[in-house]
């Protein structure tokens, strides 16, 4: 029975080690933007401030939600990449585009639904809002931004993983002959 899912537990080992880099490059996205937005926009510190009032309510989408989405975006094209060649092997099935769209679309849905849980850890008010007290903004490991943005990255790797293999991936390597290298 191990052997009938070995091909599966393989890629799930590999979607996690890509994705452990992906980790390390969307916190370090998040640490060089931390560090040189404020010098340009000071409400950016830490995350907080609003960047842009949403016309007609009382929300506001912050700072951290700005990281948040660029980082998801440098981070998603490395792991799209090392997931298409190393782990779901399919570069030679398919044409970049045709694949990246849905893994692109793949991970705004788990982004968005990270958003969520992102802004519930870092609005005060909020009943999973992460301690003030403990994350102060007074160190690295401190970091209330920091906490928050890993927190929302592992709720959503098992829907990432899932859909990613059984939609981005499978659907279009079945569906299309090998393309020919050049």
């Amino acid at each position: 029975m191990l052997h009938r899912y070995r091909s599966s537990l393989r890629q799930l080992l590999r979607f996690g080690m890509v994705g452990g880099l992906g980790v390390v490059v969307n916190m370090a996205v998040i640490w060089v933007q931390r560090h040189s937005l404020p010098i340009f926009w000071p409400e950016s510190a830490y995350g907080g401030g609003a960047w842009w009032s949403i016309p007609g309510t009382e929300f506001n989408i912050r700072w951290y939600h700005v990281m948040s989405m660029v980082a998801f975006m440098v981070a998603n094209l490395v792991n799209f990449q090392l997931n298409r060649w190393w782990t779901f092997g399919s570069h030679r099935h398919s044409a970049w585009w045709r694949e990246y769209w849905p893994f692109l679309t793949v991970g705004l849905a788990a982004q968005l639904i990270g958003m969520g849980l992102l802004t519930l850890l870092m609005w005060e008010q909020s009943p999973i809002a992460l301690p003030s007290d403990v994350f102060d903004n007074s160190s690295g490991l401190r970091t209330k931004f920091y906490w928050a943005q890993l927190i929302m990255i592992f709720f959503t790797i098992p829907v990432s993983f899932l859909l990613n293999k059984f939609w981005t991936f499978r659907s279009i390597r079945t569906a299309l002959p090998p393309v020919e290298a050049a």
